[in-house]
């Protein structure tokens, strides 16, 4: 058969990639051909839409909403997420050959801006009954979910969404601000550069600049870190309200994740505005509205109903009593000191190890990095070291695994030998991911080892009091780390108690597939024996 598919992960880094890679393989060693499309973070190349119309069916390995979702209309589907992919792309592609022989799956469904009249017309244009499955039912989402999918699912996916872009912003405005403080400490000769250049006048530097001046450049370079971090809450607000309703949903999105800003309401606000634009914009989208105002509904009656209605819930309603509770959570963080800073430590270094990169270790990561984004913060501030926590943990399970498979080859295939030496480089760039082949050939063990090793490494770097402004970077970052010491002692800790566990316990619980296979390895090439 031939088979299309597209990928894409919240960060659209490295399950993007994999998934797409999985599938590939997955599909040629099944006698099928697959096309992906990889919508990662460095954009994406369409898949050519002869091949789309060649294709048997569809595969959607994607914990965000697909783009263009209406090209592959009337192919059967099967819709999973990306991390089922990247661990059982054998298992996807057989669900998706039984989808095309059933005739299973059904066409995605129409954008909430398509009229009625179009909502028949398949991918080529002519007029056409819906795919089985797809008749009367309206549409579960406006850019394609189908009725298929369940509701948390969907409200993950559009979660996802807007974490997906928001990270770009968070990860420019905070190596920014970082690189401020560390010229900061230089142009005002100490430590103290670091609150000097936060209690600057910035409009007067600018006005003023001088290009010779140590003290504006760190001052320019805050600023633009902070104006960054500034598009944080209206781009996840506006993202959560995109992956609902497409592009109707940005304009209330946006405005409602900056009237969020405005009245102190920080991420949790942008939450419940994107969440409430989106499904306004949604909801007034798929009115009945005459012939004649069709065409004035996208540009002017959607955005001006859902923006009106945004901004005054949460300015009016909501705004304050959230600002409260964000006022309250960001006192406890601040208090938190000794074994409850640890012991935060630990739960989050935990959560990072979990699932390497899955939606528990990004729970975890958006806790953190919207916490970079909280005004007045001192440079010791608890956020700091929670960033700092969390992406110490996130390199532990790759850097273990490459340790392990190192130092006992005979516990480990080949092919798991080979990635360790790439799960190196990924796990210092802090690429939880690079564990991933690891799990996903001994899921128990390794999760196991990771979550003990990352929660250690966590504690410890709360206990250290190690920050970090950089909501990205791993050993790359070093320089712009508070107590790296500490930071890399907590590192160093958590891969050898990981590697130390895992192979423990691989040893107990001798897995006789790894021996046949490893036989098998030796049997074809003898010098591997020698390596081993």
């Amino acid at each position: 058969m031939k088979l299309v598919a597209v990928s894409s992960c919240p960060t659209g880094i490295a399950h993007t990639y994999m998934a797409a890679e999985a599938l590939e393989q997955a599909g040629k060693a099944a006698g099928h051909e697959v096309h992906v499309e990889t919508q990662g973070a460095a954009g994406s190349t369409p898949l050519d839409p002869a091949i789309i119309a060649a294709a048997d069916g569809v595969i959607y390995a994607a914990d965000l909403e697909v783009k263009d979702k209406e090209r592959f209309a009337g192919k059967p589907f099967v819709d999973v997420g990306v991390k089922k992919a990247v661990h059982d792309a054998p298992g996807v592609i057989a669900a998706a050959v039984a989808a095309v022989e059933a005739g299973g799956g059904s066409a995605p469904d129409a954008s909430p801006a398509t009229s009625a009249d179009d909502a028949s017309t398949d991918a080529s244009g002519a007029g056409s009954p819906p795919a089985s499955g797809a008749a009367a039912a309206p549409p579960a989402a406006a850019s394609g979910r189908n009725a298929a999918v369940g509701a948390g699912t969907r409200v993950r996916q559009w979660l996802m969404t807007g974490v997906s872009y928001m990270i770009p912003f968070v990860a420019a405005g905070g190596i920014l601000i970082a690189l401020s403080y560390m010229l900061a400490q230089v142009a005002w000769g100490g430590a103290e550069g670091a609150i000097e250049v936060t209690n600057v006048d910035a409009a007067a530097v600018v006005a003023s600049f001088d290009p010779a001046s140590l003290q504006d450049w760190s001052v320019i370079l805050l600023k633009t870190g902070q104006l960054a971090f500034g598009f944080l809450v209206p781009v996840l607000s506006g993202y959560i309200a995109y992956g609902i309703a497409d592009r109707p949903g940005l304009v209330p999105g946006f405005l409602g994740g900056a009237a969020a800003g405005f009245v102190g309401a920080g991420f949790l606000g942008g939450l419940v505005t994107g969440f409430l634009a989106g499904g306004l914009a949604l909801w007034i989208s798929r009115w009945k509205v005459p012939r004649g105002v069709r065409g004035i509904m996208p540009v002017v009656v959607i955005p001006l109903l859902s923006s009106a209605i945004v901004g005054i819930v949460m300015l009016v309603l909501l705004g304050r009593p959230i600002a409260a509770a964000m006022d309250g959570l960001t006192s406890w963080l601040n208090g938190l000191s000794g074994s409850s800073a640890v012991l935060l430590g630990l739960l989050l270094g935990a959560m990072m190890g979990f699932d390497l990169g899955g939606p528990v270790n990004k729970v975890a990561y958006t806790f953190a990095v919207t916490g970079l984004a909280t005004e007045g913060l001192a440079t010791d501030a608890t956020q700091y070291r929670i960033m700092a926590a969390v992406m110490a943990a996130g390199m532990v399970a790759p850097l273990a695994m490459a340790l392990a498979s190192t130092v006992r080859k005979r516990l480990f295939t080949h092919a798991e030998q080979e990635n360790g030496k790439a799960a190196w480089l990924l796990g210092a760039s802090f690429i939880s991911e690079g564990a991933i082949p690891f799990a996903a050939a001994d899921p128990l063990r390794v999760i196991l080892s990771s979550v003990v090793g990352s929660a250690l490494t966590g504690g410890i770097v709360m206990a250290v009091g190690s920050t970090l402004v950089a909501p990205h970077g791993g050993i790359w970052v070093l320089p712009l780390i508070g107590n790296p010491l500490g930071f890399l002692l907590a590192v160093v800790a958590g891969t050898l108690v990981t590697a130390l566990v895992v192979v423990v316990l691989k040893q107990l619980a001798h897995d006789p597939l790894v021996a046949a296979e490893r036989a098998a390895e030796e049997q074809a090439d003898p010098d591997l024996t020698r390596t081993a």
